[in-house]
């Protein structure tokens, strides 16, 4: 009988129980049915340790889609010392023609892809990185329901044919103008009134998460990266946190190009033969963090210059860091006009220069030095 040396294991998970399969490492091996097993972390422990006493000396290598549940499993799997792997639905491989799809079929196709290498991990956040990750994209949903808020107040006004004459919106003096708005019925006041109440509600609250991310920011370990990004144009201190909260390690590519496609940045192709065809922006991969650059892109639509606002963010920054800054907004900038004059559309110039703004942020994350994780405290890794 061949040595066994690795334990293969699928997990189809779900809130309150998980589908076992799992599979040996030898060539004419099958995937095994195991059954079902709680989702708790006292029954996923004993299950590692019945593989273990069964098969003495092995090495487990589990593996199991991404879903809401989190990071958990994988924590505590790698906790024990096994190999543990997440991979995104999205990625797996499966026949066209298959119609039938349950649990224990689900839990042996992950077996196979693990046992097989046909699985593409994803990158798994350590604990405080996923913390500042959650605040992050709190306040992106506190600017999307503020916006709401201030949508319905502009239609409730249009509805009533009531303009207003200043120039700046939603500043003080014209949240004041609301509040001293006379309407004909006293049902309509009293609407108006909740409308504004919610939207300082709304103001206060984006107002407490922008305080606490810089707080968090400041002691986070990747601060030395966000101050560095922020020698940029159009990549201010919100901005940069959001973006390497939602990528975490950077040098985790090799290549810009391997991160302008994990942001869907790249066009799609269709080649055949002598024939290619090149299509929209794949779109795949984090969508935060693409909206961030489509955001940032914007302000490179003007004439390439160091304002006193970033020649603040500059200050204590390395050499290197700015120069990488300068040359990003010279070869951005005129690339903007140049595709203009082209007579691109304006957004497919702003995807085009967010793409290739995402090559320097690359470039300046790579030039920044970070401090050492302590082995014994660090629960995650990055799966290969």
């Amino acid at each position: 009988m061949p040595k066994i040396n690795i334990l293969f294991i699928g997990m189809d998970t779900h809130k309150e129980f998980c589908q076992i399969a799992y599979c040996e490492d030898s060539r004419e091996s099958v995937p095994t049915s195991f059954g079902r097993i709680k989702t708790t972390k006292q029954a996923i422990t004993k299950f590692a340790r019945q593989m273990l006493s069964k098969y003495p000396g092995v090495t487990l290598h589990f593996v199991y889609e991404a879903g809401p549940c989190g990071y958990w499993i994988y924590r505590l799997l790698t906790k024990l010392g096994h190999e543990c792997h997440i991979v995104s639905p999205a990625n797996i491989a499966k026949p066209s023609n298959d119609r039938v799809k349950t649990d224990k079929r689900d839990a042996m196709m992950l077996t196979r892809a693990l046992k097989n290498a046909d699985i593409t991990p994803i990158y798994v956040p350590e604990p405080e990185d996923e913390a500042v990750r959650d605040l992050s994209r709190t306040r992106e949903i506190a600017m999307r329901d503020l916006k709401k808020a201030k949508q319905r107040i502009k239609l409730f006004l249009l509805r009533n044919h009531i303009q207003y004459a200043g120039s700046e919106r939603w500043g003080p003096k014209h949240r004041r103008w609301l509040t001293e708005l006379i309407l004909p019925h006293p049902a309509q006041q009293i609407v108006m009134q909740e409308y504004i109440s919610t939207l300082n509600e709304r103001f206060e609250r984006l107002n407490r998460l922008d305080n606490e991310l810089k707080h968090q920011v400041h002691r986070w370990r990747y601060f030395p990266v966000v101050k560095a990004l922020q020698s940029m144009r159009g990549v201010k201190l919100l901005t940069a946190a959001g973006l390497i909260a939602e990528l975490g390690d950077l040098g985790r590519f090799d290549h810009p190009r391997k991160l302008m496609a994990y942001l869907g940045l790249v066009p799609s192709e269709h080649t055949s033969s002598n024939r290619r065809r090149l299509g929209a922006i794949t779109k795949t991969g984090n969508t935060h963090a693409r909206r961030l650059l489509v955001e940032a892109a914007h302000s490179y639509r003007h004439t390439a210059r160091i304002s006193t606002e970033i020649q603040t963010r500059q200050e204590g920054l390395p050499d290197c860091v700015n120069t990488i800054a300068w040359n990003a907004q010279l070869r951005l900038c005129r690339r903007y006009q140049r595709l203009l004059q082209r007579g691109k559309h304006r957004n497919v110039v702003v995807t085009a220069i967010a793409r290739e703004l995402s090559a320097y942020i690359w470039d300046i994350a790579k030039h920044t030095s970070l401090p050492a994780i302590d082995p014994k405290l660090r629960l995650a890794r990055v799966p290969r």
